[in-house]
């Protein structure tokens, strides 16, 4: 399957998920989804794994005055509460119809710039330099390329200012085995893995946690 071929069922793939059930596919720690239920489990991610992190994210920095990016928005469950905490949020997702739902859901947040992308690169998303903290969660874990998820660090790399923070997760289980063509089970990356990746895309990859699991957790701090 060529990278091109992969794009494009990834797009579909994910298109499909969502108009079948777009926050199962999201979150799949239950089959439905209230409203209030569905943004609090972002609010929960965010007090997780940003609101105790904030030395390392904000870096002295004001949060209402950062600009941040997040990938793989979905349907803006964890946006929403970004958008609470930081003062500019630009989110992208592959799917347009994530976008499509997550835009109806957010549109009372001004502070949100939502973006439907090509699902290796964020070609739409302007400011190069000027980003000043990256996030991704239950995102790359289900890409089967390490070359379109390195694509992504690239692109991250591009648009934070020097010594911003990219912190994600990525399948640290190795014992897996991927298909090039499975959209939900992505390729796994080992802690040796991860570092060189870093290094390749311009980062210092500082601190990691839970190599060998499902959520293999990367800080990785623009050089």
């Amino acid at each position: 399957m060529t990278l091109d071929e992969q794009l494009k069922k990834m797009q579909r793939d994910w298109d499909e998920r969502a108009k079948e059930n777009a926050r199962y596919y999201v979150n799949t720690e239950r089959d439905s989804w209230t409203d209030d239920e569905f943004f609090q489990s972002g609010y929960r991610t965010v007090q997780e794994e940003i609101l105790t992190d904030m030395i390392n994210i904000c870096q002295g920095k004001d949060p209402r005055q950062m600009k941040v990016l997040e990938i793989g928005c979905g349907a803006g469950r964890v946006t929403r509460a970004l958008a609470d905490v930081f003062g500019e949020v630009h989110a992208v997702d592959v799917s347009a119809e994530m976008i499509r739902q997550a835009t109806q859901s957010l549109s009372r947040h001004p502070n949100i710039r939502l973006y439907n992308n090509n699902g290796t690169d964020l070609g739409p998303i302007q400011g190069d330099g000027t980003f000043d903290f990256a996030f991704s969660t239950i995102v790359f874990q289900h890409i089967p390329s390490k070359a379109v998820i390195e694509s992504y660090v690239r692109e991250v790399n591009r648009l934070l200012r020097p010594g911003a923070l990219f912190k994600f997760q990525v399948q640290g289980d190795t014992s897996i085995e991927t298909q090039p063509d499975d959209t939900w089970l992505g390729v796994a990356y080992s802690d040796e893995e991860a570092c060189a990746m870093a290094e390749r895309c311009g980062f210092e990859p500082r601190h990691r946690h839970g190599a060998g699991l499902q959520y293999f957790w990367l800080w990785f701090f623009k050089r």
